[in-house]
């Protein structure tokens, strides 16, 4: 097994000027993760106090600290005796994206993913007996399809509180698992409104996070009773912090499962890649795996990840229109793009490859999509004094773009091919691209964030069947009754195999746990 790629391998040469923000640069202070000895909590404490920090978090569960101080203390304080590692931050995100617009409140349907999982094949008039942990942006509990869903919670961020949701990623993974069976909206895995959830919230609406903010919530999973943990999250680096908290978990006897990664290709994404972690894949509703999915020896079972319909908060969703000379145009908002509306002659703005000052002042740029990212178009628009962005595709099918963590002023949205070539006959008109919440209710999520809760719902519903088994033994049990897709047997794309949960049922009932 690949090992983690922790933050510092050696802490001297990662407290370079770029490995940190100084939120206080006349001090020079850093944050930082101190793992200790055990036992070495005061001595450490004392020598961080002598440095001239202070404890920002208590993380004495797995004896390890989080400070801030000056950086030349910092770096004094790796060679301390009671010392085991000094590590900077490392960022984990949400990994679900937004997919095609669903609707309001609606007449009950039940996602592919449901039936694809067997989870129809079981009843879960047990699942009072276990409860689920989802670590991720928080709920929105007053939603339709989730209001009377047994949880509780608490908020790891300062956004809200926990059972609000200023991403809608959290909801969306809380609908997949216990979305009710209500005659509205969805159904999940575990619909009867029995199953037990504690939210961990950790992502604002930025959907970032440390890997310190994560540990604690991952900890208070533990202290809250969870028996699984889901976590549709991840990043690209190992975490020494979190590697103590899941070995900690695990020997509690608590299921840990979290997403493999949306980069498409054969890197490893932590916590995931974490042997005591159920890395998670994701599928079609073909059963093919997302080109967006992940693959390497970490993943171990494979789930519905594309097109996954789910519960969201209202207006947290956003759309987008376009009008050119009196005619309007189906666009999509670009992911990331401000709530607002710009009025300006349309004008072609090319590839949007540079910006040149003053060129696009007060203009609609229409952008071709190639070259370079959505979101160095959309800048390059705005930097050329552009008031707002349509970009149009370059093949069939809507655009759906997103600015990633680019920050940006005007409303950008993206156009088809077609719609592309139309407009460039109207060049010189006035043009009015707004981009705004929506009131939808439900709506279809693709990353292997989605994938991750089918697990978690289905690896709560079958131990709630089967409560004798440990942990070890249901993972054993899910792995071996995997429905075997790709090459024959084990492989990087789809693990073991789609999740199933009445084969696995099934499996218990006649080897018994594990076999």
């Amino acid at each position: 097994m690949q090992q983690p790629r922790f933050a510092l391998r050696a802490f001297v040469l990662c407290l370079g000027a770029a490995a940190f923000s100084t939120a206080f640069a006349a001090k020079d202070e850093v944050q930082v993760i101190v793992g200790h000895k055990a036992n070495g909590g005061g001595a450490v404490r004392a020598e961080v106090g002598k440095g001239g920090g202070r404890v920002v978090d208590d993380l004495s569960d797995i004896d390890a600290l989080v400070v801030a101080m000056p950086r030349g203390a910092a770096q004094a304080l790796a060679k301390h005796a009671q010392v085991d590692f000094v590590d900077a931050p490392v960022q984990r995100r949400v990994l679900g994206s937004r997919g095609v617009r669903a609707t309001g409140s609606q007449a009950q349907v039940a996602p592919y993913g449901i039936a694809m999982v067997q989870a129809d094949q079981l009843s879960d008039a047990q699942a009072g007996n276990r409860r689920v942990c989802i670590v991720d942006s928080g709920i929105n509990a007053t939603h339709e399809d989730l209001a009377g869903v047994p949880m509780t919670g608490e908020n790891f961020t300062k956004s809200g509180a926990w059972n609000t949701d200023e991403n809608s990623h959290g909801t969306h993974v809380a609908g997949t698992i216990a979305a009710l069976n209500n005659s509205v909206g969805v159904v999940g895995v575990a619909p009867s409104g029995r199953l037990n959830l504690h939210i961990a919230k950790v992502f604002d609406a930025s959907g970032s996070a440390s890997d310190a903010v994560i540990t604690r919530a991952m900890l208070n999973c533990g202290r809250n009773g969870a028996n699984v943990i889901s976590m549709s999250l991840g990043g690209a680096e190992g975490s020494r912090t979190e590697a103590r908290a899941v070995a900690r978990l695990a020997k509690q006897g608590i299921l840990i499962i979290a997403a493999a990664g949306n980069d498409g290709n054969n890197t490893i994404s932590y916590p995931a890649g974490f042997p005591e972690v159920v890395s998670v894949a994701a599928i079609d509703s073909n059963k093919v795996v997302a080109d967006f999915s992940q693959f390497n020896a970490d993943v171990e079972l494979a789930a519905p990840g594309v097109g996954v319909l789910s519960t969201v908060p209202a207006f947290s969703q956003t759309g987008a229109s376009l009008n050119v000379g009196g005619s309007g145009y189906t666009v999509q908002s670009m992911d990331g793009s401000p709530r607002a509306s710009a009025t300006g002659s349309l004008a072609d703005f090319g590839l949007g490859s540079t910006a040149t000052p003053g060129s696009m002042s007060g203009k609609v740029c229409l952008i071709q999509r190639g070259t370079i990212s959505f979101a160095d178009k959309v800048l390059n628009c705005q930097n050329s004094g552009g008031v707002g962005a349509v970009i149009y595709n370059n093949t069939a099918g809507d655009l759906f773009g997103t600015l990633g963590e680019t920050v940006t002023t005007i409303p950008s949205a993206g156009a088809t091919q077609a719609d592309g070539a139309t407009l460039l006959g109207s060049l010189g008109q006035s043009a009015t691209v707004a981009v705004f919440g929506l009131p939808d209710l439900y709506a279809a999520y693709n990353g292997t964030s989605m994938a991750t809760p089918h697990v978690s719902a289905v690896a709560a519903l079958v131990w709630s069947l089967h409560p004798g088994c440990t942990a070890a033994q249901l993972r054993a049990s899910l792995n071996k009754s995997a429905l075997d897709l790709g090459a024959p047997g084990r492989d990087d794309y789809y693990g073991n195999g789609l999740v199933q949960a009445k084969a696995a049922h099934d499996r218990i009932n006649g080897l018994g746990c594990g076999n």
